[in-house]
């Protein structure tokens, strides 16, 4: 390991560049090289728009949407754009039909994107629907809403081409949205309330909905069917089939417990094949509203969010399933939570807007290399 000193000198030697990236391997064609196995944040394109807890959306293009979100009032906002890796910039596309934020996007098979649900104007959960056509870069409602409101859900896309959406504050019902009809059905509840969860596709094509709030710690796979509900946070399918939960805003505690809500550094690991959790190595930094990526080489990338202060985080680590451990990575250019991370083809993670402590939103993006 390079000594801080060197570290300092060889970051000092990018300055020629747009940019200066914390990293001590040098420059090439004018940009910073990552140290291997570490790798560094570096600055790219600002949105057209300010933008927190928006969707982003990896297109077949390569191309990355972005939609909807907060702005720096707080106000529900339809607008939408495009970020193109190749030149770095983002560029204004359709807007959406309804303003909304925290709603979830999926990409379909037919190369459409399904936007569900979310907040609007009055911070009120809403049960419509669209659909993002990225020929036409415009957006068309579909010709059903979902059969509840929700804000805090999920959505995933079955290997059946159909996507279970799950939950959101107050409930425990869940429903499948089936592409060729353009309408949502009913399917089997939760067993708690749950919201803020996660819902991650297993090899077998079941679907594990964990954590969230207003639940207990229980989790349990699903098939589309009936859904268990359980406790955590920040779940990320692993390259052997399993899946990495790791950090959370505690959930679960019942009304008359004594235990207070706590933001966790534990880490744990979901076994399919045995159902059950194990825990693995915790995290250099307690976090939640954070992201976790998967990346190529294996690893997942853990990046910012709220620490236990409630205080906005610019570090980043990574977590090693080989070794079963966490190590801290180069830091953000800037502390965010509520963003979004999207894995891009050619390897790099784009992390795009979020809210500082002052929850001013950001406009600004960068690149994990």
């Amino acid at each position: 390991m390079a000594s801080m000193a060197a570290r300092l000198y060889m970051a000092l030697s990018c300055l020629p560049a747009v940019f200066l990236c914390a990293c001590s391997g040098g420059s090439q064609a004018g940009k910073c090289v990552p140290d291997a196995g570490v790798g560094c944040f570096v600055p790219t394109g600002n949105m057209t728009v300010a933008r927190f807890e928006p969707s982003a959306t990896l297109l077949p293009s390569g191309k990355v949407l972005i939609a909807g979100g907060f702005d720096s009032s707080q106000n529900s906002l339809a607008s939408a754009e495009l970020y193109d890796p190749s030149a770095g910039t983002f560029t204004a596309t359709g807007s959406m039909k309804v303003v909304r934020s925290g709603h979830k996007a999926t990409m379909l098979p037919g190369g459409k994107v399904l936007i569900v649900g979310g907040l609007d104007q009055s911070h009120a959960a809403i049960a419509s629907a669209e659909l993002y056509d990225p020929t036409a870069g415009t957006f068309a409602a579909t010709t059903g809403k979902m059969t509840v409101a929700r804000v805090g859900h999920t959505a995933t896309l079955l290997p059946s081409g159909m996507v279970l959406v799950t939950g959101g504050l107050g409930n425990t019902s869940a429903e499948l949205y089936d592409p060729a009809a353009g309408k949502f059905s009913a399917t089997g509840s939760m067993t708690d309330i749950r919201s803020a969860h996660t819902a991650t596709l297993l090899p077998s094509g079941r679907v594990l909905v964990a954590g969230g709030l207003g639940t207990g710690p229980a989790a349990n796979p699903s098939d589309g069917g009936a859904l268990d509900a359980g406790g955590l946070d920040g779940s990320v399918a692993a390259s052997d089939g399993g899946v990495l939960d790791a950090g959370e805003l505690e959930g679960g505690v019942a009304a008359n417990s004594s235990e207070s809500t706590a933001v966790l550094a534990s880490a744990e690991l979901y076994e399919p094949s045995a159902g059950t959790f194990s825990a693995t190595g915790s995290m250099t930094t307690a976090r939640e509203e954070h992201t976790a990526t998967s990346l190529p080489n294996g690893m997942v990338l853990f990046v910012g969010g709220l620490d236990i202060g409630n205080a906005s985080i610019g570090s980043a680590e990574l977590y090693d399933p080989s070794a079963g451990r966490f190590a801290a990575t180069s830091n953000m250019t800037a502390q965010r939570y509520g963003h979004t991370a999207t894995g891009l083809p050619s390897g790099p993670v784009l992390i795009v807007g979020g809210w500082i402590d002052a929850r001013a939103d950001l406009a600004s993006a960068e690149l994990y290399e």
